[in-house]
């Protein structure tokens, strides 16, 4: 049996181990995108969903991925990602962690670059609420074979109130000369200028803030249809009403 992971590990550093303790062990998913292809996934959780999930996810040469989540709905909720970029191949991850009460949300991702000319894109936005705690942790590895690799990495997390946490840890590993990398976090609240400006205006204090949180998050839907765009707004808009 796998050994129950440690906050020596640095992925799961900031994860609640009890939590974690009454759903391990965890299998494994394999994802395969043969090579020339494309594939495109929606994780949308709620309270009946796994605790945790581990996506092991190979990008053939030429192909496309992308992964949309919208995150929120357990006590306690983790998914990874480890995703191998072949030759060529392209990634793409918008994510919306959302937490409320006394929920714990994480997202952890490695991505790695082991062939010529890949990109990866990531955005999460996180909102978090009560005492939520809300977690990115994201790697990009790139191989001494990724040279002409395009990546990049984006968190930004609001916190409701002062009860509430957001973790970041955004990591660069490269051993290639020839790439293009960025990673970038930020963590706060909403623009207090902002909620004045509206609420001057006549727009009711909580609408405000809920108008201005939806914004917020409308990056990690960016590219994606407008019939889809409109499902995962009415998604993120239940979960936002719990976390306000």
């Amino acid at each position: 049996m796998i050994a129950l992971p440690t906050r020596k590990q640095e992925a799961w550093r900031y994860s609640d181990l009890a939590a974690v303790a009454r759903h391990w062990p965890v299998a494994v998913e394999p994802i395969v995108v043969p090579a020339g292809n494309s594939h495109a996934d929606i994780i949308i959780t709620d309270a009946a969903s796994p605790a945790i999930r581990h996506l092991a996810i190979s990008v053939g040469a030429g192909s496309t991925c992308r992964y949309t989540i919208i995150d929120g709905g357990r006590d306690y909720g983790r998914i990874a990602l480890d995703v191998t970029l072949h030759d060529g191949a392209d990634f793409q991850l918008g994510c919306v962690l959302i937490g409320s009460a006394a929920q714990t949300i994480e997202l952890v991702t490695t991505v790695r670059h082991v062939g010529p000319g890949a990109t990866s894109r990531q955005i999460v936005r996180a909102v978090a609420g009560g005492s939520a705690t809300t977690s990115y942790l994201g790697q990009v590895a790139v191989a001494r074979e990724g040279q002409k690799t395009d990546a990049s990495q984006s968190f930004k997390a609001i916190l409701l109130n002062r009860g509430a946490t957001a973790n970041a840890k955004p990591e660069l590993e490269i051993f290639a000369d020839d790439v293009k990398c960025a990673h970038g976090a930020a963590i706060g609240e909403l623009d207090r200028n902002a909620l004045f400006y509206l609420t001057s205006r006549g727009i009711a204090p909580a609408q405000a803030r809920a108008l201005l949180t939806r914004a917020f998050l409308s990056d990690a839907l960016d590219g994606l249809d407008e019939a889809t765009t409109e499902a995962l707004d009415a998604a993120i808009s239940a979960r936002l009403e719990a976390a306000a």
